[in-house]
């Protein structure tokens, strides 16, 4: 979707910035701005400002800034596009789209309004539901039995849907209307012309999207009834292989825990919540799926997997893998915890204990032995034949992680275990290294994070090559080593999506116009994906960064295509270091004023031990 930039920027300034954010944290007013704890990280004093004159939001504790999509954005997890509508839609406004024709605008704004329509009438439902919950004895002490107390069932939205056919007709104007059965609420029996409800005497759990709307249901029976659940189907609005139940109502613990606790079922997630982990989510009778790892690493960098010992457990556990594979970034931490056959999550805390519980997740099995213990699957590795099996069977599991150093570690672990050397799997699998060809998987990206690529030198596995290509002759030097991160970033917009939320937010924070551009690079990334620099060229039309990009870009569209992977790498690292630097003289500052300040020289410790160790790698 091509949104004008003009419609954007109008956008932002007729949104009122404080009334966006002032929906999701307690502002007060403090001098010409506004101040309110961080809903980015877990903080006791305010460090969140909101400035109405700038339409900016800022934490000075984890440095979060950005305007009301930004907010709209980091804080509910939306896409660009989802955003802007989003906003838009507050303020009556109509989203125009350059790149559609009036027949495609047509079709869009009748698309927009179903959704509308359909989202409007499951919160219609959610509503009559959560009083039914309220006046029926036997759901409620269905609830009560399961250890759920009302401010939990109040918090994820719980409600009941009575027996009888057609409780909905008393709830919706025109039972016949078409839009029920969209909605996934309806059924119509076309050979005995009868329509009924679909969820009849269940307690019911709405699923919230992004944006906090409801976009459908889960159905639990009370008692021994089959299906034990039942789900909204799919819809427009709704599709649950990219939704996670709990998503919205655990966004911000999540945050505060420092990670998702993915778990099996609606159940599960409140049954936590209650239990002291308001940070779990759950599939929604679904595999999880690779969209659902993405849209959990908007919140996060770090996944637990939980399920239940028994083989289904396994298997959905083998499941997960695949899908986290790709995004198994060296900064990411993915792990798996297997309960014992006996227990789910819930069973588990009420006879063990919350600590109990807590160990467990500290114990939880890396990625990286989980794929080991994948990859050996029904292999005897004390025969040729089984390490023969597992060189066979596990090429598919190592090519889908993203290169770094977790990858080329655990390429060293596998050879081993086939009994083979690094180089003899490579080539048993097809990838030649450098001395021998360039068939390249993945070429890695800066700061240990990975990226696709579709022509790069692989070096995938073997020590140092990757990040130890020479430069180029004749290549022309950037003027500076923000443009040097600019070029690189534009020349490989699929670099961006691979770096560190860290790693973002210290490069946007870079002074005009670097920081601008880069902002702007984030949100194509987050809307579009990665595009080529000629799609990215159309977009920056009187962009007020436009002509810094096309001067930093001239020396790339010049020079020979090349892997550029290790100048990224050290022009982030050089970036980080000076970044550093400036922090480790404010601290001296405050410890100069304040020598007994403890926390000022820890930090300062741990800043310049982490300066070291940049400066080590530079040397490597």
């Amino acid at each position: 979707m091509a949104i004008p930039p003009a419609f954007i920027q109008d956008l932002i300034t007729r949104a009122d910035v404080v009334e966006v954010v002032g929906r999701h944290v307690q502002l007060r007013k403090a001098g010409a701005n506004f101040l309110g704890l961080c809903p980015f990280h877990d903080e006791k004093s305010p460090s969140f400002t909101v400035s109405p004159s700038k339409q900016f939001y800022h934490c000075f504790g984890c440095g979060k800034n950005g305007n009301s999509i930004g907010f709209l954005m980091d804080h509910a997890g939306m896409g660009f596009v989802d955003a802007v509508k989003d906003l838009a839609q507050r303020y009556g406004l109509q989203v125009p789209d350059d790149g559609l024709s009036p027949e495609d605008r047509v079709r869009s704004a009748q698309r927009s309004e179903q959704q509308a329509t359909l989202t409007e009438m499951l919160e219609r439902a959610s509503r009559s539901y959560r009083r039914q919950l309220r006046d029926n004895p036997r759901a409620v002490d269905y609830l009560k039995g399961r250890g759920l107390s009302g401010e939990v069932a109040l918090r994820y939205g719980l409600g009941y849907a009575p027996e009888g056919w057609r409780h909905l007709a008393s709830v919706c104007p025109d039972y016949t209307a078409a839009t029920l059965e969209q909605a996934g609420l309806v059924i119509h029996a076309a050979d005995e012309d009868k329509r009924y409800d679909r969820f009849r005497d269940r307690i019911m759990f709405p699923i919230r999207n992004v944006k906090g709307e409801c976009i459908g249901f889960g159905g639990r029976v009370l008692g021994e009834g089959t299906p034990k659940y039942l789900n909204s189907p799919e819809t427009p609005v709704f599709s649950k292989g990219q939704e996670l139940y709990g998503l919205w109502e655990a966004r911000q613990a999540i945050r505060e825990r420092g990670f998702a606790l993915v778990t099996e079922g609606y159940m599960d997630v409140v049954a936590l919540a209650q239990l002291g982990f308001p940070n779990a989510v759950a599939t929604l009778g679904t595999a999880c799926t690779p969209d659902h790892v993405r849209k959990l690493f908007r919140f996060t960098d770090s996944v637990v997997f939980s399920f239940d010992g028994d083989a289904a457990g396994r298997r959905a556990a083998r499941k997960a893998l695949d899908g986290a594979l790709p995004y198994a970034t060296d900064l990411r931490q993915i792990r798996f915890l297997f309960l014992p056959t006996e227990h789910d999550p819930d069973s588990f805390i009420r006879e063990r204990g919350a600590p109990a519980f807590s160990e467990q997740i500290d114990q939880a099995v890396p990625l990286s032995q989980f794929l080991l213990d994948a990859a050996a699957e029904d292999c005897a590795l004390n025969t040729a034949e089984g390490r023969a099996r597992m060189a066979s069977q596990t090429r598919g599991l190592w090519t889908a992680l993203p290169d770094g150093a977790l990858r080329r570690q655990l390429l060293a672990e596998l050879a081993d275990r086939c009994q083979l050397g690094a180089h003899e799997l490579l080539d048993l699998w097809g990838v030649v290294t450098p001395g021998g060809g360039t068939t390249p998987i993945r070429s890695p990206s800066p700061s240990g994070h990975t990226r696709r690529s579709s022509s790069s030198s692989l070096g995938s596995g073997v020590r140092g090559s990757a990040f130890t290509s020479a430069r180029r002759p004749g290549r022309t030097a950037p003027s500076s080593r923000a443009d040097h991160l600019v070029r690189l970033l534009l020349s490989d917009a699929a670099a961006w999506e691979a770096l560190s939320h860290e790693d973002h937010a210290m490069l946007c924070a870079l002074p005009p116009p670097h920081g601008v551009l880069l902002r702007w690079l984030d949100l194509q990334v987050h809307e579009h994906g990665a595009q080529p620099w000629g799609a990215l060229r159309e977009g920056l039309r009187e962009h007020e960064a436009e002509a810094l990009a096309l001067r930093v870009m001239q020396a790339a569209l010049d020079a020979p295509a090349q892997d550029t992977a290790s100048e990224l790498r050290d022009s982030l690292y050089r970036e980080w270091i000076e970044h550093i630097k400036g922090e480790e003289m404010q601290l001296v500052q405050t410890i100069s004023a304040d020598p007994a300040d403890a926390v000022a020289r820890a930090h300062y410790r741990t800043l310049q031990q982490r300066r070291k160790d940049l400066e080590l790698q530079l040397r490597t």
